[in-house]
């Protein structure tokens, strides 16, 4: 038996970034053969997936889940290195379930979800595994997740998982998510967020910065104009409401019937379901963003 020194499992370390304890352990195997060693790692899988992770991950799928109920909806942004495994269906579907571990689960961040219970293992050993299976480094972009008590969500994918969108409605009776008029127009909400790209659902959750961004060039545009101050501050205020017009969700015209805004459609359906159906909320992940 060979004797494995500390420079030997330095050196496999360096060659296959492997963990130093399994690099100590392939390398016993082989008997201090490191190339042997190397494809023990290999074979055990973990050289290819520790090998891979440095690859481009430019492909991929966003994926959305609502539970059962209603009550709890996610996102999810899986990457991977080409189109053909993006659109697998092995993949979407771990895309799929990944959204459902986050909504079950709520964790704080990607590594918290990484560590949540899924299948016999943990995301972290199942994602792994599918690195493994499929020959393509795979990454968890980022997740959102949101809960609501009176009211539910409607998602979105859009281009074959290239766009995802997550809308929070609520309401006072538990009935209105079954209702039929509600659930078209809550559909159509959510590819409003997707074709219309909003900033915010309503006018006071639009960021602080983009709304300061908007009033400088308003500003420094009515400014342009020679006019007298008070008459450069309505100027600047019009172009203002053109933009929450244009950008708030509940402001803009419906794509399927610009005679109506958002807000006109939510008290049309409102009226529909004797209750007080309101958009305040919604997550949009475009690929790559």
């Amino acid at each position: 038996m060979a004797k494995i020194t500390a420079a030997m499992v330095k050196q496999l370390r360096e060659m296959t970034d492997s963990p130093m304890m399994e690099c100590k352990k392939a390398l016993v195997e082989a008997d201090g053969d490191i190339e042997k060693a190397v494809d023990v790692l290999r074979t055990m899988g973990i050289a290819k997936a520790v090998k891979r992770a440095g690859r481009e991950t430019n492909e991929g799928t966003v994926a959305a889940y609502v539970s059962e109920d209603g009550k709890v909806g996610s996102l999810v942004e899986l990457t991977c290195e080409t189109d053909f495994v993006g659109t697998n269906p092995k993949f979407t579907g771990f895309a799929a379930d990944l959204a459902r571990v986050v909504a079950e689960n709520d964790p704080a961040d990607v590594d918290a979800l990484k560590a949540c219970a899924m299948g016999p293992g943990t995301v972290d050993s199942e994602l792994t595994e599918m690195i493994h299976n499929i020959g393509e480094n795979m990454r968890i972009a980022r997740f959102s997740r949101r809960a609501v008590e009176s009211g539910t969500f409607s998602s979105y994918i859009h281009l074959g998982g290239k766009l995802g969108v997550l809308c929070e409605f609520t309401f006072a009776k538990p009935e209105t998510a079954e209702n039929d008029e509600f659930k078209s127009v809550a559909h159509d909400i959510a590819m409003q967020v997707a074709a219309a790209g909003p900033v915010a659902a309503r006018r006071e959750d639009v960021p602080a910065d983009v709304l300061e961004h908007e009033k400088e060039i308003y500003r420094a545009q009515a400014a342009e104009s020679g006019k007298p101050e008070a008459i450069q501050e309505r100027i600047a205020e019009g172009r203002l409401e053109k933009f929450y017009k244009e950008n708030v969700l509940t402001e803009q015209e419906f794509i399927k019937d610009g005679s109506v805004t958002i807000s006109e459609l939510l008290k049309k359906v409102s009226k529909a379901c004797d209750d007080d159906v309101k958009v305040v909320a919604f997550d949009r992940f475009v690929f790559g963003e």
